[in-house]
């Protein structure tokens, strides 16, 4: 799968005007059979720090997650991509930018996605299946967040 993504970010000048510091192409990585990930932008710490010209985006070492910080990450799934029950100790948007996808939840259920489709995903058990004909393309912000606790006992991550 040939994903590719162009990226613009801005930044200031040493005169403090605002400038289009970045601007390329991401080329998505393999995660899995049939799932492309492009790294767009990341994060550490709270309140965000939008001063310095380092690319947030080159961060060595992100996983899906990023403690103490936020990801920034464009994931393209192909029809029949490859199944991954997962959940992460973050707090993710996620909006469908192309295609239809199937959240399928730990229990089983079923959540059908289609283009424009926001979903809040809270660190719960979840999977992304491709059912369709055609590339699904979403964007996650994924924000580090505190493992959900039931009753006193802690969900850990999975997958």
């Amino acid at each position: 799968m040939a994903f590719q993504v162009r990226r613009v970010v801005t930044g200031h000048d040493a005169d403090g005007k605002a400038i289009a510091m970045i601007d390329d192409v991401v080329n998505g990585e393999p995660r899995r059979p049939g799932a492309d990930a492009a790294l767009i932008w990341t994060s550490l710490g709270w309140p965000n720090n939008n001063d310095g010209s380092e690319d947030e985006g080159k961060r060595e070492g992100v996983a899906t997650t990023l403690p103490g910080g936020t990801v920034f990450r464009l994931l393209a799934l192909e029809p029949g991509n490859a199944p991954r029950m997962h959940r992460t100790d973050s707090l993710d948007y996620s909006v469908v930018l192309q295609g239809e996808i199937d959240m399928e939840l730990d229990d089983g259920v079923i959540v059908h996605c289609k283009q424009g489709d926001v979903i809040v995903q809270r660190g719960t058990v979840h999977n992304w299946l491709n059912r369709g004909t055609e590339t699904c393309v979403l964007a996650f912000v994924l924000m580090d967040a505190k493992p959900v606790e039931i009753g006193g006992t802690r969900l850990d991550a999975v997958g």
